[in-house]
């Protein structure tokens, strides 16, 4: 196989769709995965990004044929069930793209079908907000993606097939040096923006010219770099300036994918951050003090929907 040629999307909240849409903007075959009230939801109203409307074809596993790629962009806690709903999509060639926060995604999807059919990925930039069946972003995002350096060569031709895909749909793509890193790195970004946001109920532009909410994603970060160096993932202290180098460039009023679940009282992806870090930490005995405090406060939160 020398193409990619038809793509499952599972997963279809902010991340997903956006995506899905502008693979079928560029002519490519895209379909999501779906069941029940949610097929019928997403057959019923589509999608509609950045004002434009998207009718979807729906696919559910029962009579499903392998995919040249399946793209997973669903919420951590929602991985096990994703996994056991995309077995029918996946084939002896098929890729499978994981746009998961956290560090957790990528060795949990290699256990279910092997490391060379799974690269790392993340995307980062993008600042895609959803209501509803509609999803605005204005910052498009890059995906990174890539295999550590024992699986690269082997696995060249996927990253190839991939980085065509993505480059024909006018999506960013990148093959970095060091993926691992790269996939620490947004780590470090989700773990201080995404929770602090939630928190203080903040969108971007706080943290773009609040010195005191800069000072407290900073503080986070530096948790996650003291952490990234104990267990040798390569963050160091100059990656804080590019990640509020990145958040810089998302829109003002835009908001977290964290923060957008507290405020339709969803559950939220802390196991994936806070709850990564404290369990991490305490493995290697590294104090977390902030993420310790940022995992009990994002979950008194989510206790607070029960009251209401």
């Amino acid at each position: 196989m020398d193409s990619i040629h038809s793509t499952v999307i599972v997963g279809a909240g902010a991340i997903g769709a956006s995506i899905a849409a502008r693979l079928v903007d560029a002519g490519h075959r895209v379909s999501v995965s779906a069941r029940g009230e949610r097929a019928a939801r997403y057959q019923r109203e589509g999608f509609v990004v950045n004002g434009r409307q998207y009718f979807l074809p729906v696919t559910d596993s029962h009579g499903a044929v392998p995919a040249d790629l399946v793209l997973v962009a669903v919420k951590n806690y929602s991985l096990d069930e994703a996994i056991q709903e995309m077995k029918p999509y996946v084939g002896a060639e098929t890729i499978i793209l994981s746009l998961l926060n956290g560090v957790d995604a990528v060795p949990k999807l290699r256990e279910a079908f092997g490391p060379d059919a799974v690269p790392y990925g993340m995307i980062l930039g993008i600042d895609a907000y959803r209501q509803g069946n509609e999803i605005q972003y204005s910052a498009k995002g890059q995906i990174f993606c890539g295999f550590e350096k024992e699986l690269a060569q082997k696995n060249a031709s996927k990253l190839a097939r991939l980085e065509q895909l993505f480059r024909q749909s006018d999506i960013l793509f990148r093959v970095p040096d060091d993926i691992v890193r790269e996939i620490w790195f947004k780590f470090m970004i989700n773990v201080s923006i995404n929770q602090w946001s939630a928190v203080l109920r903040a969108p971007y532009q706080i943290f773009q010219t609040s010195s005191h909410a800069i000072a407290l994603l900073e503080r986070a970060m530096k948790e996650v770099i003291v952490l990234s160096q104990k267990i040798d993932t390569g963050l160091t202290e100059a990656d804080i300036a590019k990640a509020m180098a990145v958040l810089r460039t998302l829109g003002a009023d835009g908001k977290t994918s964290m923060l957008q679940d507290v405020e339709a009282h969803r559950r939220t992806e802390v196991e994936a951050f806070a709850g990564t870090m404290v369990r991490l930490a305490g493995a290697a005995k590294v104090e977390v003090p902030i993420n310790a405090m940022l995992y009990e406060a994002i979950l008194a939160i989510e206790d607070s929907y029960k009251a209401q």
